[in-house]
């Protein structure tokens, strides 16, 4: 009876554990993007305040085709490759994995460990991905715009850190 109750335990909170993690990862609900977000980047609000030239916008709309096709071709190729059935058994796997720690008597932290270290890895290589394209968008500024930039990003951040912490004092 022990093993079914935990079970039962894992099929209800896991996927309430997982969903949760998600949606913070990905800011709460709303996950767009757009004016008034927190944190750094180089979006359509900011790309409109640096007031381009119509070859600049083509240079980042050519960025923005090349990610696309890049993207469109890597998910073919994986396709093609059976990395889809692949992943499929990896995220099983996974869910197991994760199912034995916290379903054990006793917790493993050297486990734990293990898998808080594996998805950091993944979650560096998808930074770094990002951080690549975000270079290449931004070289593509002249020394003006990218001081704009950065002031632009600056008052960004206070904005949303004034609304933090007015959101805090409502509590």
């Amino acid at each position: 009876m022990k093993m079914a109750k935990k079970i039962i335990l894992a099929s209800v909170v896991l996927p309430f554990a997982l969903s949760a993690g998600s949606a913070l990862a990905f800011g709460g609900k709303d996950h767009k993007g757009g004016d008034g977000q927190c944190f750094p980047g180089l979006d359509r609000g900011i790309l409109k305040k640096l007031e381009l030239t119509d070859a600049q916008k083509d240079q980042l709309k050519e960025l923005r085709k090349a990610g696309k096709e890049d993207h469109k071709a890597d998910r073919e190729k994986r396709k093609e490759n059976g990395v889809s059935e692949k992943r499929k058994e990896a995220q099983e796997q996974k869910l197991e994995q994760l199912n034995g720690l916290l379903l054990a008597d006793k917790f493993d932290p050297a486990e734990a460990t293990k898998i808080a270290q594996e998805m950091a890895q993944k979650h560096i290589k998808r930074q770094v991905s990002m951080l690549s394209k975000q270079y290449q968008m931004i070289s593509i500024l002249t020394p003006e715009q990218k001081e704009k930039f950065v002031k632009l990003q600056e008052e960004r951040l206070d904005n949303c850190a004034e609304k933090m912490h007015k959101g805090k004092d409502r509590k």
